[in-house]
């Protein structure tokens, strides 16, 4: 399947919801420590993957998010802590899936902001974490809430209308530096975490994980529930390698382990409009699409 070579280190990729051969990369200089930033735009033809455009940035960029109502809008999260009010860098951007029309960001300024494209200041901000937030996502079905990961090993749950958070998870005991919402129970989350493992909790009953995914030997950089399938979760991690999951099953729930990049894999995604395809990058400068169950250099 094919692979890409772009010119910096990879930190993030995601799927285009309007466009089943389109996808973002975003990548920093020297791993993201200095220097600058690239938005890749990129497209699977016959022939491979192709640049269709590419966006150059004063710092290194950490997320990339697709407008879910323009299919030619993007947003990058920045190391200058672009958005601008935030006062660090921006760790991770996500677009309301359900209102279409803001996005959520986190920052290592320990803070979340919401903003809409056609205004400059944000229209909330939620300062109730200590540490970095690494990871915001909104809920797939409600329009006003959102999910949070942090360096103070909290995962929190928010509504825009409350400056509070309206549930906390103490979620591991080191920081969390991913999280998402299964796409068809809304009230089931998951984190990864430095201490290797992936949890997946009930928000309702908050106070023990259904289960612990164990499999990883570094921290989860990334993990992401399938748009097709409710049981199924993708991670990737500092160990180099991209798993599958089945968080369900009763016995090995490692499904697939993918050890394609040669670097720290950091930014890992499914494809909503095409089932099974998968896509990943890594500080190794590759970006890989593959279907799930063949090998990505093949």
């Amino acid at each position: 399947m094919p692979v890409f070579k772009i010119a910096y280190n990879g930190y993030s990729v995601e799927f285009s919801p309007f466009l089943e051969t389109r996808l973002a990369v975003a990548s920093a200089q020297n791993f993201g420590i200095i220097g600058n930033g690239r938005q890749h735009v990129l497209e699977l033809a016959p022939t491979g993957i192709v640049e269709v455009a590419s966006f150059d940035t004063a710092d290194g960029l950490y997320d990339c998010t697709w407008s879910e109502e323009n299919e030619n809008l993007l947003v990058s999260a920045s190391g200058d802590g672009s958005v601008k009010e935030h006062s660090h860098e921006v760790n991770c951007v996500d677009w309301n899936l359900v209102r279409k029309d803001c996005f959520v960001s986190g920052s290592w300024d320990d803070t979340i902001r919401v903003w809409t494209i056609d205004m400059p200041q944000s229209l909330r901000v939620f300062a109730e974490h200590s540490y970095c937030v690494y990871s915001t996502v909104w809920n797939p079905r409600h329009a006003d809430v959102f999910l949070s990961a942090s360096g103070d090993c909290t995962l929190r749950v928010w509504d825009v209308r409350d400056p509070d958070a309206c549930l906390i998870i103490p979620g591991h005991n080191h920081e969390i530096l991913s999280c998402d919402w299964n796409k068809y129970d809304d009230c089931i989350v998951v984190s990864g975490s430095v201490d290797k493992s992936i949890k997946i909790w009930d928000v309702r009953n908050p106070r023990r994980e259904i289960t612990m995914l164990q499999g990883h030997t570094y921290a989860v950089k990334r993990v992401r529930f399938s748009p097709h399938r409710p049981h199924l979760i993708s991670s990737c991690s500092y160990d180099m390698t991209v798993c599958m999951w089945d968080y369900m099953a009763p016995e090995d729930a490692l499904l697939a382990r993918y050890d394609h990049h040669t670097e720290f894999a950091v930014g890992i995604d499914m494809s909503t409009l095409v089932e099974g395809l998968l896509a990943s990058t890594a500080w190794d400068e590759n970006v890989f699409v593959w279907q799930d169950g063949m090998d990505p250099r093949a």
